[in-house]
């Protein structure tokens, strides 16, 4: 097995196939994620992909690689192509570019007769502010078309913010070190919005997980993530989304690994924020496992290790066995350091705490919390009662606002 820049939930991949007995090969993409830490350990050889196809592939034939997949969102169009090039289970090559690139992700939905947002590209903010007015309306959504993590993401309502987050993403990198040469802007999308993880075989999906994002205003007029609670697999909401999930999954010919696809339900039904063809970010495979009797990564390496087996399971292979919430930690203050390991004893006491990641080293300087960039970290609050949760979350947000980023010690 090979995988390609095995960063955030990709870092448990490797032991969960060794578990099965596949060892793995890591190959380093030329744009890795460098905001996720990569941990070289596990890997019987560790490779850097040059922009030589050929020679990368001829290293992996030694190694008798049998799949090539994507340990996070930077290594998925690399995955692919050296997938094609081995000739081993992997995704439809029609159009590859339109699991990366959300443009032609729109477009694959738009051909395959999915419901999509209004979308448009563009390198002049004159254009899109033509298109606003004439086509979207306000607010409208611009990003990278590329990128991920919320990076400079910004919902702009009228002209000259729209000016203002297109000089910037067109002045900047993503977050894989690729410059900006067009603007992506897209209808502001009204309604709730939920996740998908899934894991597929040959065509075939098995949902693993579907969660609910729960998001709250900063100063500014700016939304950020604030905790994500799952859906039952029997709620109608759910059966709904995982239905449109499958089919996004088909129109962009995702037939082999994991996907993460984000839906808003909106008026008019689901329609796509956006798919990413690997593992759902901010996982802890053996607490997800706790609560839904399996995990996306254990189901990915069974994919591959016991094919039979994953084809037997059910389309929606979960069970909602518990009350998890996953909490964004959110600094509300313009400065603060994030909080040492004594400090964050209150928060380990809560009831309900299960599980703790801290996104950076405690003590470092930190400013306010405006994206997923500038988290602190996370919390898993788990209990068998949702009332014992809420109360627990709401002592989690008193912390964070009286003491918890105020020095590395309480």
């Amino acid at each position: 097995m090979a995988i390609v820049d095995c960063r955030s939930t990709g870092r448990f991949l490797p032991a969960a196939l060794l578990r099965h007995g596949i060892e793995c090969v890591h190959v380093h993409s030329q744009h890795p994620d460098v905001h996720m830490p990569f941990e070289a350990d596990g890997f019987v050889d560790d490779l850097r992909h040059d922009g030589d196809l050929a020679a990368t592939a001829s290293v992996l034939r030694k190694h008798g690689v049998g799949h090539v997949i994507p340990g996070t969102e930077s290594g998925v169009e690399l995955a692919d192509r050296l997938s094609a090039e081995l000739g081993t289970p992997g995704n439809g090559m029609s159009r590859p570019a339109a699991r990366r690139n959300k443009h032609d992700m729109v477009l694959a939905l738009r051909d395959a007769g999915l419901a999509h947002a209004a979308t448009i590209v563009s390198s002049d903010a004159d254009e899109i502010i033509a298109w606003a007015e004439s086509t979207a309306g306000y607010p409208v959504v611009l990003k990278p078309v590329a990128s991920s993590s919320t990076d400079n993401v910004a919902a702009c309502a009228s002209p000259e913010q729209i000016r203002a987050a297109h000089a910037k993403i067109m002045s900047s990198t993503d977050r894989h070190g690729m410059t900006n040469t067009v603007v992506l802007a897209q209808e502001f999308l009204a309604g709730d919005e939920y996740y998908v993880n899934t894991v597929s075989r040959a065509g075939g999906h098995r949902t693993v997980e579907i969660w609910r994002y729960h998001k709250r205003r900063v100063p500014g007029g700016d939304f950020i993530y604030d905790y994500d609670e799952p859906l039952a697999p029997d709620d109608p909401v759910a059966r709904r989304l995982e239905s449109y999930a499958h089919e996004v999954l088909d129109a962009l010919e995702i037939h082999n690994g994991a996907a993460h696809t984000e839906i808003m339900l909106t008026a008019r039904g689901p329609v796509l924020v956006e798919c990413g063809a690997r593992t759902g970010g901010g996982q802890i495979p053996e607490i997800v496992t706790a609560c839904f009797g399996v995990n996306q990564v254990d189901l990915l390496a069974l994919s591959v290790a016991e094919p039979e087996a994953f084809d037997r399971l059910p389309t929606t292979a979960y069970r909602l066995l518990r009350h998890p919430r996953f909490v964004a930690l959110i600094n509300p203050r313009d400065e603060g350091v994030v909080p040492s390991h004594e400090a964050m004893a209150p928060v380990r006491a809560l009831p309900s705490y299960a599980h703790t990641v801290m996104a950076r080293p405690a003590g470092q300087p930190m400013s306010r919390t405006v994206d997923v960039a500038t988290w602190p970290g996370y919390v898993y609050l788990i209990s068998d009662d949702p009332e014992q949760v809420r109360a627990d979350y709401r002592k989690l947000r008193a912390f964070e606002r009286d003491f918890l980023y105020d020095n590395g010690s309480r």
